[in-house]
């Protein structure tokens, strides 16, 4: 599968990134390699203490500056195909000068969150006026989906089910965390992503960490398991979701806790629909768990965004009045944790549709009883 999508796509983000660029009075952008630098361009290149950036004008022609041993990585991206200049430098010329070559003195630059100070400082050296952030056009940019996005991420999302689908492979009593992990890793690869971005292996009290990772303890036929995992498939679009497991019958306070979990999230899921803000769709999970008495349980947001970075705008938590759009990709995961005992979490990828939401995730939401 190609690595980027047409050369058309990345010439339509540029133009909407200048045309976003002139409207917030701004006279160039500069993107430093990183999520941003490759929604615009396809190109994954990374680089640090040698400048690589994206340079867009408010108006005239986007050009590249790269050092020279960067050029093979980036004609391998649509950068190739784009009606874009590549200015490149070798080591002892100054490649601040060529990025704001043909700007005015007093230029208002906007640099993007991912590039290091080791650059903006340079580059602010180049104009009277301080840089600002880009980040106000980039997330305009980066959070309403296109139909080629949404594709990738519905890939992404088959991809992790089918991970979760196997899980009774791995997740074994008997086994450690890190060995279920190890499985999850390579079967995460087997089935179309590029790479493993997290594993978290959450057993017993693990589980009561919503960011635990793995470890050494041994799994108990006893323990409630939280698994959440997710990864790129090429173009770069991430899955992530999550789901919790058991090995026998839980017993009864196990399972009405999580029997509220299960229908928090089911309310977040109803409650996306155009319009509605991000921070309802939090309240709408938050609510269920807190009448039912588990509210300091529940101890982080609903949910993120997500694309080419795993967390992204839009987040979806309380004083969050954003208004939800059409083409919006984020999760639902509300979770419960006790500490010392156990945890649960469950986590759908959804895109907001004209009518509510689509979910890209489709495993069982219940308590997952497997084998043991």
């Amino acid at each position: 599968m190609s690595g980027r999508f047409d050369s058309d796509v990345y010439a339509r983000r540029l133009q909407r990134a200048a045309d976003l660029t002139r409207e917030a009075g701004l006279d160039a952008l500069v993107v430093g390699t990183g999520p941003d630098f490759r929604y615009l361009t396809g190109s994954g290149a990374d680089t640090f203490e040698r400048l690589t950036a994206l340079i867009v004008p408010a108006r005239g022609r986007a050009h590249v500056v790269a050092a020279r041993l960067e050029l093979a990585a980036l004609r391998e991206s649509a950068i190739a195909d784009l009606d874009i200049d590549v200015v490149d430098w070798v080591d002892g010329q100054d490649p601040y000068e060529l990025a704001t070559a043909g700007l005015p003195t007093d230029a208002r630059v906007a640099v993007s969150d991912s590039l290091p100070a080791l650059h903006v400082i340079p580059l602010a050296a180049r104009t009277t006026r301080a840089p600002e952030l880009a980040t106000a056009v980039l997330r305009e940019l980066r959070m309403i989906k296109d139909d080629a996005e949404i594709a990738a991420l519905r890939r992404a999302g088959a991809a992790i089910d089918r991970v979760h689908e196997r899980m009774g492979e791995f997740l074994v009593p008997g086994r450690t965390e890190a060995q279920v992990a190890a499985d999850i890793d390579a079967a995460i690869l087997a089935e179309g992503h590029t790479a493993a971005e997290f594993i978290i292996v959450g057993s017993g009290p693990n589980g009561a960490d919503p960011h635990h990772e793995h470890s050494d303890r041994v799994i108990s036929r006893d323990d409630v398991v939280v698994i959440d995992i997710g990864g790129p498939v090429e173009p770069g679009y991430n899955s992530d979701s999550t789901r919790t497991y058991c090995f026998r019958p839980p017993n009864p306070e196990v399972a009405a806790i999580y029997d509220v979990l299960h229908q928090a999230q089911a309310a977040a899921v109803a409650a996306v629909r155009p319009g509605a803000t991000a921070q309802s769709i939090d309240a709408a999970a938050r609510e269920v768990i807190t009448q039912a008495g588990y509210g300091d349980a529940f101890i982080h947001r609903t949910g993120h965004g997500i694309g080419l970075s795993v967390h992204e705008e839009p987040y979806i938590v309380g004083g969050n009045d954003d208004a939800l759009r059409v083409g919006m990709a984020f999760s639902i995961e509300p979770g419960v944790y006790f500490p010392g005992s156990w945890g649960a979490r469950i986590e759908d990828i959804v895109v907001v549709t004209a009518d509510g939401c689509e979910s890209l995730n489709t495993r069982p939401h219940g308590l997952v009883q497997l084998d043991g």
